[in-house]
């Protein structure tokens, strides 16, 4: 069998336009070589085959990966009843950007593979974990059962993100984030271990969600890389004998 038939999530098919496929005959011919079925049709095809205004002339189809939780994750993004395609894909490849180990979409969030979804995450889709589940409580076990503590961020949280959460961060964290109409809900966010507000220091009204993700996520992973620094300095280290 070919690497395209038994690779989850690998592409299997790739529609090109006989301009583009002038211009990248490289790329179909490494489709070829690992065994992607590969077709030229018209623009008018392509154009039936996108949901875009201007297709680029070329589509792949890939199978969706059976997402699961890493071993002994650190970070992970959770979003809560996001409707946005645009404002889930960009999460996604901003927890990619921080290094996150996975993403959860919980609720009524919007379907990952949504097409105007894939586009925002800009191939993070594929380089991450990115999990669905309907069930909030659902999630928030595997959450727990996986070692995460729960960090809301909420525009009313108790906790201020800064120098003094440093301590709360460096442990293995999953910050849950709702949509930015209206936030996590509030019986979500009652079971959760702590909740953390972005200071705003001017007189914006809020942050957009991608940018407060961004700014909760690296406050993670920040906090998680100094405490990594002094339990390696902490070590103690044996001479020769």
């Amino acid at each position: 069998m070919t690497r395209a038939e038994t690779d989850p999530g690998a592409v299997t098919d790739l529609f090109v336009t006989e301009p583009v496929a002038d211009r990248e005959r490289d790329l179909l011919i490494r489709a070829r070589e690992a065994g992607v079925r590969t077709a030229l049709v018209t623009e008018k095809a392509i154009a039936g085959l996108t949901d875009t205004v201007h297709p680029q002339g070329l589509v792949l189809v890939c199978r969706q990966p059976d997402a699961e939780l890493p071993p002994a994750p650190r970070l992970v993004a959770v979003l809560v009843d996001v409707a946005d395609p645009g404002n889930a894909g960009t999460v996604i490849r901003t927890a990619d950007a921080a290094g996150a180990d996975a993403v959860l979409l919980l609720g009524d969030s919007v379907d990952p593979y949504n097409p105007k979804c894939v586009r925002a995450s800009m191939g993070s889709l594929f380089h991450l974990p990115v999990l669905r589940e309907r069930d909030p409580d659902a999630g928030f076990s595997r959450l727990r059962a996986a070692g995460l503590g729960l960090v809301v961020a909420d525009g009313g949280g108790e906790t201020v993100l800064g120098p003094g959460t440093d301590d709360l961060l460096a442990a293995p964290t999953a910050w849950i984030l709702g949509s930015e109409a209206h936030g996590v809900p509030a019986e979500v966010a009652a079971q959760a271990d702590h909740r953390v507000r972005v200071p705003i220091r001017g007189r914006a009204e809020s942050l957009n969600l991608a940018t407060a993700a961004a700014v909760c996520l690296y406050a993670s992973v920040r906090a998680q890389s100094a405490w990594a620094r002094e339990t390696q300095a902490a070590t103690p280290v044996e001479g020769p004998r």
